[in-house]
């Protein structure tokens, strides 16, 4: 039997998966049914602007929300393409009201060029949300004073980036991202965006990461499904490297089988 990684919890929800999952840009409902199921991840996202904006719904919605459902799983609505504090928190109450979840994953767009979270407006709507009784998982930037004044306002989970959103780059920063896993070892931190590959995920989780949440990775592959399993699978063995304990580097070559003495010709 394969061994598996533990499972761990999110704001009082147990997830036997580290793998969450974005629902846009699919070929087709059927291919999003099928790489979810391929993914394993119990965790979706969901865009309310984006979803009701192409077309007015068109059953998108109701499609994710169908899969999540035969999966047990748990819906994320998230507050894509708000560029204020103050939109984003009506969005989010207009999810809470929607799905009946309170969970959001918060984004407030700073930066039209590389889509980078603004910080202010991400701290206000955090902060605002978390009094409103939400449960926050505000999308940030790798800066660990930023993180902190996010955990200062109660957020419990942080989604920082990998590299900017859609760029399939991998993380551009590691350093960045192993100090804020050193300095907020009680906080769920979950990679998300910018990753391009199953190894970009199997790296994020090597670090210590709690999880990582990826879409375009997936839904814009040639093959969505297979890559959905691609990604489960390095997720999985990211987080057991981790947990397994990684050897220390070494300035110099280091023999795995360490000969004493003089070599002996035995004739």
């Amino acid at each position: 039997m394969h061994e598996t990684h533990k499972p761990f919890t999110v704001h009082g929800v147990t997830l036997h998966s580290r793998f969450f999952l974005g629902s846009a840009g699919y070929p087709s409902p059927q291919v999003l049914r099928e790489a979810l199921q391929a993914s394993g991840a119990q965790v979706v996202t969901v865009g309310l602007r984006r979803s009701h904006a192409s077309g007015g719904d068109n059953g998108f919605v109701a499609s994710v929300l169908q899969a999540v459902r035969e999966r047990g799983g748990q819906l994320l609505p998230n507050t894509a393409g708000c560029r204020s504090a103050t939109e984003a928190v009506a969005l989010a109450h207009m999810a809470r009201e929607l799905y009946g979840t309170h969970w959001i994953k918060l984004e407030v767009v700073g930066d039209e060029h590389t889509l980078q979270p603004c910080p202010w407006g991400t701290l206000e709507a955090a902060t605002q949300l978390v009094k409103d009784g939400f449960a926050v998982f505000p999308y940030c930037t790798d800066d660990l004073v930023s993180a902190q004044r996010l955990v200062d306002a109660g957020c419990q989970v942080l989604m920082p980036w990998g590299a900017p959103i859609g760029s399939g780059q991998g993380l551009l920063n590691p350093w960045a991202l192993r100090t804020l896993r050193a300095r907020l070892p009680d906080i769920t931190l979950v990679v998300d965006a910018g990753l391009g590959l199953p190894s970009h995920a199997a790296q994020a989780m090597e670090l210590g990461f709690d999880a990582v949440l990826l879409n375009s990775a997936v839904s814009q592959a040639r093959e969505p499904v297979r890559m959905a399993r691609a990604f489960a699978h390095a997720v999985q063995a990211g987080r057991l490297g981790f947990e397994a304990g990684a050897m220390a580097p070494q300035p110099m070559a280091v023999a795995s089988t360490p000969v004493t003495g003089r070599p002996l010709l035995i004739g």
